[in-house]
């Protein structure tokens, strides 16, 4: 039997399709990330928390919401662990299990400005729409 954060693992590798065991943790992920500043846990750091079953940890973190689902993490791996998709997955848990939604699609417009990358715009819709 499974205990809650080897049931939570399984979960989110599932919903991710990742593989954290293929990550040779050589940071490119990280160095790419714009939001790395932000971030508490950075993305290398998801995927080693994630493969050693550190859930709890990464649930509680506003790291995951810090990422704004640019996939430039994704882009850059040479090996093709996908880190903002265990970034996606944690947060649909969070979601899930505790209705935790950090912001609704209706608060997004409230915090637009001329600056605002549109980049940034779709990252929330994506988000916080699920």
């Amino acid at each position: 039997m499974l205990n809650k954060d080897e049931r939570r693992k399984e979960q989110i590798l599932r919903m991710s399709g990742v593989n954290p065991r293929k990550c040779m943790r050589c940071g490119k992920c990280s160095g790419t990330c714009p939001s790395y500043d932000e971030m508490e846990y950075h993305p290398h750091q998801f995927v080693y928390m994630v493969e050693n079953g550190e859930i709890e940890a990464l649930m509680q973190s506003d790291s995951i919401y810090k990422c704004l689902s640019c996939f430039a993490c994704v882009d850059r791996c040479p090996r093709g662990v996908e880190p903002a998709k265990l970034v996606e997955a944690l947060r649909l848990t969070v979601i899930r299990e505790k209705g935790a939604n950090h912001m609704t699609a209706n608060d997004i417009p409230a915090l637009v400005d001329e600056d605002m990358p549109q980049q940034a715009l779709m990252s929330a819709m994506r988000k916080y729409s699920k």
